[in-house]
């Protein structure tokens, strides 16, 4: 059942799909990472039935689809990683602020950063909930740039073209993906959680594996 936001989207949505196409999808999710306004299983499951099935487009599409949506997903997060590190906790506490974040999930996110590096960014980008937030912190402690880019649009690339797909074998029935993600919530967090402890170990072994030989020169 969609409920009257998700309508409201919706009618919006079918408006830019008709007249820009992809690009519409691109521009959608540019503004649904940087601010974090816009449900992307709603955005992408439509554009999977609207942009590929309506128009019996062969399932090859969905894989273009999801391009256009990575790319926008990751200029949205550049524009929230540049605002977090230029700006600084001041700017993000008032964003945090006109948003209604709660800023305790944003510091936890942000240890959780600090702790992981760059493996919890691509994890964190296929987590429902935390997704648009991994920039933030990303920004505030300064992460590398290209590292940060590459780990988006890796996540976002998984994200985006396996919502597109279930859009498109759902066709008609695509709006039962909100309450699909809404119940695996709790499960794709516990997911994530075990594939980033199973990176830290991973990490762990290869570090204790790797040891530096020393080479003696004679005099």
């Amino acid at each position: 059942m969609i409920d009257k936001l998700e309508m409201t989207i919706l009618n919006a949505l079918r408006v830019v799909y008709d007249e820009l196409g992809w690009l519409g999808v691109t521009i959608i999710m540019i503004i649904e990472n940087a601010t974090g306004l816009t449900p992307s299983e709603v955005v992408l499951g439509f554009a999977g039935w609207m942009l590929i099935d309506a128009h019996g487009l062969p399932f090859s599409t969905v894989f273009w689809g999801g391009l256009a949506a990575a790319i926008g997903s990751v200029i949205g997060a550049s524009i929230l990683y540049w605002t977090a590190r230029l700006g600084g906790r001041p700017v993000v506490d008032r964003m945090a602020k006109f948003f209604r974040i709660d800023m305790r999930h944003i510091k936890r996110v942000e240890r959780m950063a600090e702790r992981w590096g760059t493996g919890f960014i691509f994890f964190g980008r296929l987590l429902p909930g935390i997704r648009t937030l991994v920039a933030i912190p990303a920004g505030l402690t300064r992460m590398s740039f290209p590292a940060f880019f590459a780990a988006t649009f890796a996540g976002a690339y998984i994200w985006c073209t396996l919502f597109i797909g279930a859009g498109y074998f759902l066709g008609h029935e695509w709006h039962l993906l909100s309450g699909i993600v809404k119940q695996a919530v709790p499960y794709a967090l516990a997911l994530g959680m075990l594939a980033g402890m199973g990176f830290i170990v991973w990490q762990v072994w290869l570090r204790k594996r790797w040891v530096p030989v020393k080479v003696e020169l004679d005099q």
